[in-house]
């Protein structure tokens, strides 16, 4: 039994949901079931209510709202505990086409991939300003560098994960969990593609920022705070070893004009080199630190997969058992 959980994350949606909800596929080649898990993060309309009465299957509830990126992390954790072989993520605006659903699911089921991004065809879509477009491929083209991947819209959020793939990845950011999960799969080595998708058109503004600029700056932080994650000694002995390079110049400057005869007055120079040094040297160090604290994170991440792992079983061995001599397992609903 192949199950498929899809899961939409959602902040005050109770007039666009229902349309989002009946865009959805019941059924699909390959799928036994299709359920429907809805995150409803703090919102303050109805949105639990009306996907209720929708004939959502699972519903988990944010008493305040906690961003994108735990609403997002949330519905993982609800969906493996709901026994998803696969989970799809989509948006609740309804920009997403509901029939696209196959095509990202398809290459999870034929275990070509575990992880499917839809690709909007930022480039060339009509539904994005200039600004947004080239934004979106700058945004995309850092990420690629980041992750070593071939992932042309990064920040799409319509995506296909298998229940391996979402084991491990671990969202550790407030703000979105896009790019953030491309880092981690990337490094991770995961199977990574990327279907053509199709959009429509969304009548009101992103409820995820409020600025470009500051759209910008969330996503830049995201990003260099994923890689410095998952690359610890490169970024800090890189940088390290630049400060270093610079601190060496007025030192070679100091240097030049005390083996000329007129060392007096350019000490500061020397100062300032060694200072640069002592600085350079001490990130370095850093650097081999934060290295050997994520060699401990790996090992924390493994036993994570392994505790799925075992709930897992202990999810079967409860399913099996009769019903009277079933005993409640703890931490199976999110609030």
């Amino acid at each position: 039994m192949t199950k498929l959980i899809i899961q939409i994350p959602c902040f005050n949606e109770a007039e666009d949901l229902p349309q989002t909800l009946a865009a959805l596929p019941r059924q699909l080649p390959g799928i036994d079931t299709i359920e429907i898990l809805v995150i409803d993060d703090g919102s303050v309309d109805n949105t639990a209510q009306v996907a209720s009465r929708c004939g959502v299957h699972h519903i988990v509830r944010h008493r305040t709202n906690r961003g994108l990126a735990d609403a997002f992390r949330s519905g993982i954790d609800a969906s493996l505990r709901a026994g998803a072989d696969i989970i799809v993520n989509t948006d609740a605006d309804g920009q997403y086409a509901g029939q696209d659903i196959e095509k990202i699911v398809m290459p999870v089921l034929a275990g070509e991939a575990d992880i499917v991004i839809g690709d909007r065809g930022v480039a060339n879509n009509a539904h994005f300003g200039l600004i947004k477009r080239h934004l979106q491929q700058l945004g995309s083209a850092m990420v690629q560098r980041l992750s070593n991947t071939h992932i042309n819209d990064a920040v799409s959020g319509f995506r296909a994960i298998s229940r391996e793939a979402a084991t491990r990845i671990n969202i550790t950011t407030e703000f979105s969990y896009t790019t953030d999960m491309l880092i981690q799969a990337g490094r991770k080595r995961l199977a990574i593609r990327s279907v053509p998708i199709s959009t429509n058109a969304t009548l009101r503004p992103s409820r995820l920022f409020k600025s470009i600029p500051r759209f910008i700056l969330n996503t830049g932080i995201t990003m260099a705070r994923a890689y410095t994650t998952y690359n610890p000694l490169r970024v800090f002995v890189g940088t390290g070893a630049l400060i270093i390079l610079i601190g060496m110049m007025p030192i070679v400057r100091f240097l030049f004009f005390y083996l000329s005869g007129d060392g007096q007055g350019h000490v500061q120079s020397l100062v300032l080199g060694g200072a640069l040094l002592v600085l350079g040297a001490l990130i370095a160090v850093m650097g081999i630190l934060a290295d050997l604290i994520a060699a401990n994170r790996k090992l924390i991440e493994a036993n994570l997969v392994h505790l799925r792992r075992i709930e897992d079983r202990l999810v079967l061995i409860q399913d099996a058992q009769p019903a009277e001599e079933q005993a409640p397992l703890t931490g199976r609903r999110i609030a």
